[in-house]
């Protein structure tokens, strides 16, 4: 039997918003306009610049926008997300990406489940498109497949027609829209240094999950999302950064006969799959990107 965990919750939590900034600050701009149609207004949004080439500072400070901090990343800072949290001073932590626009209950309704449930560590909006309103981009995860290392996201491209609406428990958080009570991630651990992108999400979300808390999918909340969620066409880094991420986060988050079950079928069937596509393709940098993502798990011992 789960053991419960029971978390007390204030009568109005302060929230903090925490975004990324990096050669977008239109974007981010568009991002905090958004946010002055929050009806819930106990919270601070911080925005973290992690260098960019023109300083944003005066653009966001022009706009005037509610309860903002801006950060200032420098060379030193491995993790702007973590570095962000560190400071920031809320009960839970709203992170969302910058290229994507709340509505006026995000707030609310990603809050409200944490005041009825004991068990719950995170709460994730629907994700619909920017441009096409009414198609989903995530309305939580399914289970991940041990064998591939890989797991598919529910409704993603689907139009909404109300089938998703429904609040569930769900099997991963997306990173760049997704409440978390601040103790939980003291607890369960910042967001991993080693993957920059890709798997991310999924390795918190490991952590958060085997510390005995649930992450629920809660349809109420809507986020307009501007980009893909998932890119169309990967180039290079993108394969590099998926095919090392993979690998490194079953190393953590696989048992020995999980994880070789996981490599032999990587190499059996991933390997000369890929490497034949890539071949086919004349995509010699993409197919450089596959191997070098391999050896870099093959040099680093450890998968902290």
């Amino acid at each position: 039997m789960q053991e419960k965990k029971f978390i007390l919750v204030k009568a109005k939590p302060f929230i903090s918003i925490i975004t990324l900034n990096w050669n977008q600050t239109e974007i981010t701009c568009q991002f905090l306009e958004s946010t002055r149609k929050l009806l819930y207004k106990h919270y601070e949004i911080l925005v973290c610049d992690m260098g960019s080439a023109a300083d944003p500072t005066m653009q966001i400070i022009a706009g005037n926008y509610p309860n903002t901090r801006i950060l200032k990343a420098d060379a030193n800072t491995d993790n702007g997300v973590n570095w962000s949290i560190q400071q920031a001073k809320g009960d839970f932590i709203l992170l969302v990406n910058n290229h994507t626009e709340l509505t006026e209950n995000t707030l609310d309704d990603l809050l409200a489940p944490f005041l009825t449930d004991n068990i719950l560590g995170v709460t994730c909006p629907k994700i619909c498109s920017f441009h096409k309103k009414n198609e989903i981009q995530y309305a939580g995860y399914n289970a991940l497949n041990r064998l591939t290392g890989r797991k598919t996201i529910i409704g993603h491209k689907k139009e909404d027609k109300g089938q998703y609406d429904i609040p569930l428990y769900t099997h991963g958080a997306y990173s760049g829209a997704m409440m978390i009570r601040k103790s939980v991630i003291e607890q369960a651990g910042m967001l991993p240094r080693n993957f920059f992108i890709y798997f991310d999400d999924s390795d918190v979300s490991a952590r958060i999950l085997k510390n005995g808390y649930k992450i629920l999918y809660q349809p109420k909340a809507i986020v307009y999302n501007k980009e893909p969620l998932l890119p169309s066409e990967k180039s290079a880094i993108n394969v590099y950064y998926n095919t090392r991420n993979r690998i490194l986060f079953m190393r953590r988050n696989s048992n020995l006969l999980q994880f070789s079950a996981f490599l032999s079928f990587f190499l059996l069937l991933t390997v000369p799959a890929a490497a034949i596509k890539f071949l086919l393709k004349r995509q010699f940098t993409h197919l450089q990107s596959f191997f070098k993502g391999i050896w870099w798990n093959v040099k680093m011992r450890t998968a902290a």
